[in-house]
């Protein structure tokens, strides 16, 4: 295994646990941080559930206590200090991850790497606040974490080769595909599923077809796993927003964000995580 000893993650949402369970399954010890108390609690209560889970699937040889007494949820960034590699998965925010890449940089040893789970920001508007830029990456990686078989890697202008190579090595260790993209506006991941994702919402509004129409041609059609709608509920409303405005910053007015979109996000449906988006989450 290739692997750090141990793994840092800043950040204890549904990513930040579903990259810490990765690394305990491939067989890490994980330190996750979370910015207070109850954060914590439920980042150890998502940790505790999603762990039990792969148990009962078979997913993993280990026991529960086995893989959870390798795994610590704390509301202290020093207690990453002896990470070989942290990850920050906290919310798609520039100015938030620049203040926790910061603070994170701060506490480890120069040895350590970094990496962002930006879906969408780029990684060297990131590394230009960082000290050690040559040692940050982007480590994208996919909701819902575990299930999922690719991650993307994102190469800095400043990231060294090495740590590239260290990164692919890591993500065969958890058992997943890697490609490798240069940093720019949304990846690839990200650019090609919000420009389908935007255009499904735009035909919802249209009336060209329902929700459950467009996401069957996408799966029926083009053997997608998942459809493009349904996808959208999954990721979060607000999420797929917030990415999409970025986009169409950076790339012009074909990632235009469609009425219907923001339309949804101010009435709260928000998709899987509010109950109702494009589908309703509550049956």
């Amino acid at each position: 295994m290739t692997l750090p000893r141990t793994v840092g993650v800043v950040g204890g949402g549904r990513m930040g646990v579903g990259i810490a369970h990765a690394f305990l399954l491939a067989g890490a010890t994980t330190v996750v941080v979370e910015r207070d108390d109850q954060a914590a609690a439920r980042a150890r209560a998502g940790l505790e559930r999603a762990v039990a889970a792969s148990v009962e699937r078979g997913s993993t040889p280990r026991t529960a206590p086995e893989l959870l007494g390798r795994a610590r949820v704390t509301t202290a960034l020093a207690d990453v200090a002896e990470a070989g590699l942290v990850v920050e998965a906290v919310p798609e925010d520039l100015a938030t991850k620049v203040d926790v890449l910061g603070r994170v940089e701060a506490v480890l040893p120069p040895t350590a790497w970094l990496a962002t789970n930006t879906s969408s920001l780029s990684v060297d508007a990131l590394a230009g606040h960082l000290d050690h830029a040559e040692r940050f990456v982007g480590l994208h990686f996919f909701n819902p974490v575990p299930a999922s078989a690719l991650v993307e890697i994102v190469r800095g202008a400043r990231t060294v080769p090495v740590l590239v190579e260290e990164a692919a090595a890591w993500v065969a260790d958890l058992g997943k595909a890697s490609i490798v993209v240069s940093d720019s506006p949304g990846f690839a991941s990200s650019r090609l599923g919000v420009a389908i994702g935007l255009e499904a919402i735009r035909m919802v509004e249209e009336g060209v077809a329902s929700p459950a129409d467009i996401d069957t041609a996408m799966v029926r059609g083009y053997r997608f796993p998942v459809g493009p709608l349904r996808l959208t509920d999954l990721v979060g409303l607000d999420v797929r927003l917030g990415i999409a405005e970025h986009l169409e910053r950076k790339l012009g007015p074909r990632f235009a964000v469609p009425p219907l979109l923001r339309e949804m996000v101010a009435a709260g449906r928000l998709g899987r995580k509010a109950g109702e988006g494009f589908f309703r989450w509550d049956e």
